[in-house]
């Protein structure tokens, strides 16, 4: 396992539309892996494979309630309600944006094993998987800021 590195805006890879994983191979798992220890690294909530480079749909996930998600080919299939809050991304450092999401979403995707599986989320997990999910398509969250994007100052540890 390693730490890869994060792919920032203005990096073209963020913009292209990944490409659906047809079967799990080693070196997918250990991206998988990889994209877990980076995010972790990171204090990130969530990491698509393109945000380190590798145009497949797999985003890694984990909000820090329940078990960590490996999304494969994910698709949402039902969305309702709205949210709306601040959001970041591991691939625009410093910088938040207010967005609006679903309160409350339904994705369907195949896990680390290839099986299908369906995941339930509201709040944070909505967010982090719309947010996710995007960046599968090129899209960045700058993209649905409601009134642009604002500097984040660091929080000190004092």
């Amino acid at each position: 396992m390693a730490i890869r590195n994060i792919r920032e805006d203005g990096d073209e890879v963020l913009r292209k539309v990944c490409k659906p994983v047809t079967q799990m191979t080693d070196r997918l798992a250990t991206l998988i892996d990889d994209m877990f220890d980076t995010m972790y690294e990171a204090n990130g909530v969530g990491l698509a494979a393109p945000q380190v480079g590798v145009l497949r749909r797999i985003v890694v996930i984990d909000i820090g309630e329940g078990e960590p998600l490996v999304l494969i080919n994910p698709v949402i299939v039902e969305s309702d309600g709205e949210q709306v809050g601040a959001e970041g991304c591991l691939s625009l450092p410093g910088l938040q944006g207010e967005v609006a999401r679903p309160q409350h979403v339904i994705c369907k995707a195949l896990d680390r094993d290839m099986k299908e599986i369906t995941v339930e989320g509201e709040d944070l997990l909505a967010r982090a998987i719309c947010h996710e999910l995007d960046h599968l398509d090129g899209i960045l969250y700058k993209d649905l800021a409601i009134d642009g994007l604002y500097k984040v100052e660091p929080v000190s540890e004092d």
